[in-house]
């Protein structure tokens, strides 16, 4: 049961983990994007999915929230693992309509967290324990308590 791995800070390796800039807009600047790429849908699938990424690691420590990076092996990554009152729970961020994720699927099995939260440009929803939340309404997850219900999303 995940509950035995709290708290998260714990099992922090300094040795693994991924580098975010503070802001989207740092991020594009260093990436040399500019709004017409933007906006034209110039991007790689890989630009998309960076920017997404940086952008729901901002959303979540703006709410309060301390991720974690986790790995297995080198063979199987998750995005963000977060802590609440009510246990751990991994974040899978694609940006992509396609939201396959195979290393969400291992760290369920092998960890087995009371739910899960994809953030993708998909609507709403709750579907084989995932909670679907748009990009654009990750403050919804913001609680004082840090206590995710299930009418929160």
């Amino acid at each position: 049961m995940l509950l035995k791995l709290m708290p998260l800070k714990i099992y922090e390796d300094l040795l693994s983990y991924k580098i975010y800039m503070s802001d989207v807009g740092l991020l594009s600047n260093s990436l040399n994007l500019n709004y017409q790429n933007i906006l034209m849908d110039m991007l790689s699938s890989d630009a998309k999915g960076a920017i997404s990424e940086n952008y729901v690691m901002q959303q979540l420590i703006s709410i309060g929230l301390e991720p974690y990076y986790w790995e297995s092996n080198g063979k199987a990554e998750l995005d963000f693992v977060i802590q609440l009152e009510n246990g751990i729970v991994p974040i899978e961020c694609k940006y992509v309509d396609n939201v396959q994720a195979k290393s969400l699927g291992v760290f369920v099995k092998k960890y087995n967290p009371i739910y899960s939260i994809r953030v993708s440009s998909k609507n709403f929803g709750f579907e084989n324990n995932i909670k679907s939340v748009p990009l654009y309404a990750l403050f919804c997850l913001k609680n004082k308590t840090h206590h995710i219900s299930d009418d929160a999303v």
